[in-house]
Parts: structure tokens; C-alpha cells; sequence
């Protein structure tokens, strides 16, 4: 590790509010009035969420929506993405998550919440006839949409009818009409499988969607933790100090007090609307138009001059979506291999060129016959990676496995393709992936199957595997120390 990450960690904001005072510090957040759901906002999106450092962007004044109601757009980009996690400024992807694992993956803490009696999230309250979703600037975010989508930078909170545990859970929601929102919920999933025992005993399913809350939250509803556990808790962990919660006055279900915007109600065992198409993380409408269940919004609760956070999937290329879920699930990874007994792991990074889903780099100093399979096995099919991976790309630890180019160097000039590539069939695969078979897809078959390509050098003539001209990370330094003026206004 180095000096930069050895900065003790620290998350210095509690809701969104005081993170977006954060940003704005930093000088990251620009202001759009004027813009429409029905377009504009959707083009800003195509325009920055692929951009490294774009702003993040708040829309203010949007036609058709009350004074004061906005839209904020772009979390994780620039400096202010160390910032979310606790970091000092200038580290690098790789250092950020690295950093996050060690500072609160290798010995996790939960802090369960706490409940409290009120919060800001309880000052405007809509039930019965007051109840209308439709006045939240929900964009139609991609031009093929099937609907407005108020749910992307969301996460549903539901409770085990049987075993009481809570689960917090990012599933999309698409506008349905004033009263009622899609709940895409993949199977497999947490949330899933509480609604299933729900269906089984024939009874409604509450549901507190939270659809503007911090960013930590937020991620942690769509990164991978053990069955059981409620995500806000170990973001209570990460913080040191319990999560605020207040409880629905419909349901009784706890979400956080200082949540922008919450919609209460419940999901029925019997109760399906067509859904989508929508533009996924693949870059494919691959889910099309399909039956999924609903919300029945029964209470609407907000603050005043509410943020609706939106996080769309861009697909075709990295975006911001990419960028929180490869710094977090890279780390979430790691952690996973060295937990298993897999020694020497220099690096994981989940590319965002795969949504930091489906292709992901490994690389570890070889100790053993056998050692590059069992990190590539493991990393394809731990907690943190078995969703919808793809590909795993085992390399030495003199290759970088965070540079694109650098891994892919490896796999092309040190593997023999027949021998280097194994396959595990029948993996866990999303409804999202485009190259499912129609078939399968009807049938509910959602599997596929993941590559383990072996790109170390051949273990047993290692020693005699010829050199690479590769520069060391001394030699780039002291190349670009010396010499770097030359590329000055490239």
C-alpha cells in the first residue's frame, strides 16, 4: 500500500445534501435550468456520464414539475469520486479501491441503524388521492425507452417474511401511471427472493423504494453482500456510526431519515404490467417489453425541494455506473480471493468496458502448478463476481491489470488459445445480456457460460519464458520525469 492510501479513511458527509456541499467545494457541480424530462435531460446524460471528469450536473426548473424539484445527475467522476469513498484527492482508481478494501473490506464492521422518531424525509407526506409519481422530473433517459424512468439511481428496501432480515436492493422503476411504478427485480437476487416466499404465501410484499439517497447507499444497493445482511447497516460500518432511520407510517418499513424522496407501498403476488424496453448496462435493449411486478404506491414522502438522483446504464463504453462498480466490486473481489486461501493477488480490476461486470483482470505472483486456474475460478464464481461474468483474464503481476490495453497484450502474446482458455457452463447469467437465446430466455433460463483465460507464462518453463520490453513502473517514472515536457500540449 502506499503513503497516499495509508490516509485514514473518512466519509464526511451523512445524506446527499451534504455531499452535494462537498462537490460543490470541489468545483464539480454545474447547474441546468429549463431542461425538459422529455428529451433534454436525457441527451445531457449521453453527453457526460462516459466522461472520467465530467460534473456532476443538477437540473433545476424543469418544465412541467413543481418549483424547487430536481434532478442530479453524474456522482462518480472526477475528484469528487474519492471524496464519496473517504479519500484523499489523488489517488488513482486502482489506489482508491484498493484502499476501500483494506480500509473496509478486510475487517468489516456492521453498525445496525438505529430508529428515530421523524426526519426531513417526513416533510411534505402524500397518501390516497395526494399520491402522484408523475410530478417527479423522471426522465425518458435513451430515445428507444419504453416509458419515463424514476428509479435508476434508486434502491427498494424489503423485509424476509420468514426470516425478518432486511434487504436494500437496486432494482429500476419505470413510471406506470400517478399511482404505481415497475419493480425489475432479476432473479437470484435478494429482493427476488423475498417476493418469491411473498407469492408462495399469497400476500403483498412491502416495499420503501428510496429514490434520492447518498450516494453509499445508493452503490451498496447494487454491489453483492452475504445473504442476510442489510446493506444499510454495513454502510452504518463504513461510517462509523448507525444509519438514521425513520419507519413508513404504511408499512412500518425503516428508510433513511434523511432521504430526498421515498414511495411506500406494497407489491402484489399477482399483479404484473408490461415493462420497458429499456436501455441496459449491456448497451442492448436486451430485456425488451415484458410482463414485471408493480409497486402500488400507497404514501409518497419528501423533502422539501426534493433531489431525484438518476444513475442510467449508458452501455457501449464505461460510464458512471461502471465507474463506482469496478473500484468497489474490484475491491469486493480481492477480498473474496484472498479470503478463499488464493495467495499472492496483486490486482483485480472488473473493466468497465464490461459494465464492471462481465470481463475482469487478475494478476498474481504464480507460487504453484495449478495457481492461475484456481485465482481465475474462484474470481469468476465468488460473491462479489458471479452475476453476469464473462470473461476472467489471469495474468502475472508484472502486467497491469487495470490498463485495458496491458491485459490484453498479455492475453494475446502469452496464451496458445487452445490450451489456455477453460470454461465453466451454466453460471449465473442477467436478463440484460443480449446474447441470451431466445429460448432460454422464455424458459427462464437465465445461465450461460464463463471463459477462464490463463495468460500467465507457463508455470513450469516460467524461468525460460522470453523477457518483455515492457518498462518497469521505475522506468515510466523516471521516463516521464525526465522527458514528459515533450508530450506538453498533446
Amino acid at each position: 500500500m502506499t503513503d497516499r492510501k495509508n490516509s485514514a479513511a473518512h466519509i464526511a458527509y451523512d445524506d446527499l445534501r451534504g455531499w452535494l456541499t462537498l462537490a460543490e467545494r470541489l468545483g464539480e457541480v454545474r447547474a441546468v435550468k429549463g431542461a425538459n424530462w422529455q428529451e433534454d435531460i436525457g441527451l445531457a446524460a449521453e453527453a457526460i456520464l462516459r466522461a472520467e471528469n465530467g460534473p456532476c450536473v443538477v437540473f433545476d426548473e424543469i418544465p412541467g414539475c413543481p418549483k424547487g424539484f430536481r434532478l442530479l445527475l453524474n456522482m462518480f467522476a472526477g475528484v469528487r469520486r474519492n471524496m464519496t469513498l473517504g479519500f484523499p484527492d489523488a489517488l488513482s482508481k486502482w489506489e482508491l479501491s484498493d484502499g476501500y478494501r483494506e480500509a473496509y473490506l478486510a475487517n468489516p464492521k456492521l453498525i445496525p441503524h438505529e430508529i428515530v422518531p421523524t426526519g426531513p424525509v417526513f416533510e411534505n407526506v402524500q397518501t390516497g388521492d395526494n399520491v402522484d409519481v408523475t410530478k417527479f422530473p423522471a426522465p425518458i433517459w435513451h430515445e428507444k425507452d419504453g416509458g419515463r424512468y424514476i428509479g435508476t439511481g434508486t434502491y427498494s428496501i424489503t423485509r424476509d417474511p420468514e426470516e425478518g432480515w432486511l434487504n436494500a436492493g437496486a432494482y429500476r422503476a419505470q413510471v406506470h401511471d400517478a399511482k404505481s411504478v415497475g419493480m425489475v427485480m432479476a432473479a437470484g437476487h435478494h429482493g427476488a427472493q423475498h417476493f418469491e416466499k411473498y407469492k408462495k404465501r399469497g400476500e403483498p410484499m412491502p416495499v420503501a423504494m428510496v429514490l434520492g439517497g447518498d450516494p453509499l447507499s445508493f452503490f451498496y444497493g447494487g454491489l453483492e453482500v452475504p445473504y442476510g445482511t442489510f446493506e444499510l447497516d454495513v454502510v452504518g460500518g463504513l461510517r462509523g456510526k448507525p444509519m438514521q432511520m425513520v419507519q413508513g407510517k404504511i408499512t412500518g418499513l425503516p428508510f433513511p431519515a434523511a432521504a430526498e424522496i421515498v414511495l411506500e407501498g406494497y407489491v402484489l403476488p399477482d399483479k404484473t404490467r408490461i415493462e420497458g424496453p429499456f436501455g441496459e448496462w449491456t448497451g442492448h435493449y436486451a430485456g425488451g417489453a415484458k410482463e414485471w411486478p408493480v409497486l402500488d404506491v400507497r404514501a409518497i414522502y419528501h423533502r422539501n425541494d426534493p433531489i431525484l438522483v438518476g444513475v442510467p446504464p449508458m452501455g457501449a463504453g464505461p460510464d458512471e455506473m461502471a465507474r463506482y462498480r469496478a473500484v468497489m466490486r474490484s475491491a469486493t473481489i480481492k477480498e473474496n480471493l484472498t479470503r478463499a486461501g488464493v495467495p499472492g493477488v496483486a490486482q483485480v480490476w472488473c473493466h468497465e468496458i464490461g459494465a464492471a461486470r462481465s470481463f475482469h483482470g487478475v494478476s498474481i505472483k504464480q507460487s504453484y502448478p495449478g495457481h492461475a486456474v484456481q485465482a481465475g475460478t474462484i474470481a469468476a464464481q465468488c460473491g462479489g463476481s458471479a452475476y453476469a461474468s464473462k470473461y476472467i483474464v489471469v495474468v502475472d503481476d508484472d502486467v497491469d491489470a487495470t490498463n485495458l490495453e496491458h491485459l490484453l497484450w498479455a492475453m494475446i502474446m502469452r496464451t496458445d488459445p487452445v490450451d489456455s482458455i477453460q470454461f465453466l457452463k451454466g453460471t449465473w447469467d442477467s436478463p440484460a445480456d443480449p446474447a441470451l437465446p431466445p429460448d432460454r430466455r422464455a424458459r427462464g433460463d437465465m445461465t450461460h457460460s464463463v471463459a477462464i483465460i490463463n495468460a500467465c507464462k507457463p508455470y513450469h518453463w516460467r524461468d525460460k519464458f522470453p523477457p518483455s520490453n515492457t518498462p518497469s513502473a521505475e522506468v515510466m517514472q523516471k521516463a516521464r520525469a525526465k522527458f514528459g515536457w515533450l508530450l506538453e500540449g498533446e
